[in-house]
């Protein structure tokens, strides 16, 4: 009795194809696209596309530059029918675009068909029908033969229907559906019926469409289908060979890409995978696989974040925050680990060299996105991202031991708020935690004087109490930072050391501001603190920066060795 999952299912039987050619092909060019968003991907939708959004979403297709485009199923719909007969009458159909209709295998859908697109230049009809062992036998009760002879009829009856519009120029595209379960013998057999019918040849063109119409195997067995039939197709040379991918097992595009290695040479499918169960082709994510390949798709993403609202507000279906290259967060890093790895990626990247930044497959700009969102802060961030983001929003360029420092500050933050941090939010911890020491701290800046002093400098270095008392401190030394070292060496004691220090301007011109980073260390301190000052003198920056990071070794316990009153 089958009354476990896994005994109520056959395995599909490999395909015979023992010297087979793909797995060691690449792809070297892009395929012939067609979309089928506006039918394939609108009869999957809650609500079906009225006629504005429609003729909305086809303009759009031909502005991406699809060339191809299956325009609806005018024999099963009215609107349909019409939105069909308005685009080719008001002259809506780029010389160079080619609208597809589609239909079953009855005389009087494939009359009202060839009555909808008639007068267009040029137009594809495609007939379909399933040849499947289990949709002979249980939807059609049909043998092989039955089924060879129904297309040879249909087949025959569009090519008489046809030949009475020769202002047009036909195409037959011909889908044995439900191919991906079907037997080879029996797809060769009916589609090289539907190829002999139509006498497919330099004058009449054909395409011959195989579909995965329900995914049932790895795609590598799809790739020995597509191979097995594109060597043995009559009139090959005649022949445009396309594949239609389902993602019922999630590797549509795998299919795709497979298919073209095997000898296919056009694909069908939607912008972003929409269709039945879980969906068609995601023509988005193949072309720009193709993209990261060095191969031009020949259509146009450079503002993927406009095609994704267009294709939202026509379908009405949101498209996933990850979905690949087009989400919202697909090119956002939360990972310390991953943002560290993106910082150093962009620092070393050269602006005309190949793209190698890691875990950014392929350049967001390309795509019309901005580096806003790549790195992105919150619980599990850690100190690359927070000095990425510093560095490109505010000009704050830490040094390794302050990200160290610093990520401690923000981390903490991360994990009482338990949200994330956006840049503003991160500034803002940032100018809480290295406050200028104007109104806080034991170290209040209030001005400072220099004087040459032989082969150095002497300052005079003026502090603010609590209280509001101004004190004098003074010292010696090689430079001016090194002067207010020894200055406040007299209320901290001889053991203060600076460990490192640096300064840059943020800008050019007189309103420049300068930046300066200061690393202190006390022995009374495990450890050391960094101070942060800002200003458009650069010896007032480092003033101040020397003075925060005074106030943050107080703060973590370092003692003032001699009272400020008593100092002078």
């Amino acid at each position: 009795m089958l009354n476990r999952p896994e005994t109520k299912y056959r395995p599909f039987p490999p395909i015979p194809l023992t010297d087979r050619q793909w797995p060691s092909r690449t792809i070297t060019k892009a395929p012939a696209w067609l979309s089928t968003d506006l039918r394939d991907g609108n009869q999957a939708l809650f609500e079906p596309m009225n006629r504005e959004r429609k003729l909305r979403l086809f303009h759009e297709l031909v502005r991406l530059g699809f060339k191809e485009i299956e325009v609806g199923f005018p024999s099963a719909s009215r609107t349909d029918f019409e939105i069909v007969r308005h685009l080719i009458d008001a002259g809506h159909i780029p010389d160079d675009v080619t609208p597809m209709v589609l239909t079953q295998l009855r005389e009087d859908l494939i009359r009202e068909t060839v009555r909808s697109v008639r007068g267009a230049r040029r137009a594809i009809v495609h007939l379909y029908n399933a040849v499947a062992p289990v949709w002979r036998r249980v939807v059609f009760d049909m043998s092989v033969s039955e089924v060879v002879a129904l297309v040879e009829h249909h087949v025959q009856l569009l090519k008489s229907l046809t030949a009475q519009h020769p202002e047009t120029e036909w195409v037959l595209q011909y889908s044995p559906e439900t191919f991906s379960m079907a037997e080879l013998d029996v797809s060769l057999e009916v589609c090289n019926a539907a190829i002999r019918t139509w006498d497919a040849g330099p004058a009449r063109p054909m395409i011959i469409n195989l579909p995965t119409t329900v995914e049932v195997a790895t795609p590598n067995v799809f790739a020995d289908q597509i191979e097995w039939m594109h060597r043995r197709l009559d009139r090959r040379e005649y022949i445009t060979l396309s594949v239609h991918p389902h993602n019922d097992r999630g590797t549509g595009v795998a299919c795709a890409e497979l298919a073209l290695m095997a000898g296919a040479q056009r694909v069908e499918g939607c912008l972003f995978g929409n269709g039945e169960r879980s969906g068609n082709l995601d023509v988005v994510t193949l072309a720009l696989n193709l993209y990261t390949q060095g191969i031009d798709p020949g259509l146009d993403f450079s503002d993927i974040a406009a095609v994704a609202r267009i294709a939202e507000d026509c379908t009405a279906l949101p498209i996933h925050p990850r979905h690949p290259y087009v989400g919202d967060l697909v090119f956002t890093a939360f990972s310390g680990s991953h943002q560290d790895a993106i910082a150093k990626g962009f620092a070393a990247q050269q602006p005309d060299g190949f793209w190698e930044v890691p875990y950014l497959p392929i350049d967001p700009q390309d795509l019309g996105r901005t580096y806003d969102s790549i790195v992105r802060i919150n619980g599990q961030s850690g100190k690359g991202g927070i000095a990425y983001l510093l560095e490109r929003d505010h000009g704050i360029a830490m040094p390794r031991r302050m990200q160290v420092e610093f990520s401690a500050v923000v981390q903490r933050h991360a994990d009482s708020s338990d949200t994330e941090i956006d840049s503003a939010t991160l500034w803002s911890i940032f100018q809480d935690t290295y406050a200028p020491p104007l109104g806080r701290g034991a170290f209040r800046y209030h001005a400072h004087a220099l004087h040459d002093a032989g082969k150095g400098q002497r300052i005079e270095l003026q502090l603010r109490e609590v209280d509001g008392t101004i004190r004098h401190l003074h010292g010696t030394g090689n430079g001016p930072l090194a002067a207010a070292v020894d200055a406040l060496r007299i209320v901290l004691g001889d053991a203060l050391r600076v460990d490192s220090y640096e300064q840059w301007s943020l800008g050019a011109g007189a309103e420049a501001q300068a930046i300066a980073i200061i690393e202190l260390a006390s022995p009374e301190i495990a450890g050391t603190r960094f101070g942060v000052g800002q200003h458009e003198n650069i010896v007032t920056a480092s003033i101040l920066a020397l003075l925060c990071a005074c106030n943050r070794l107080h703060e973590a316990g370092m003692p003032i060795a001699r009272a400020m009153t008593q100092a002078g």
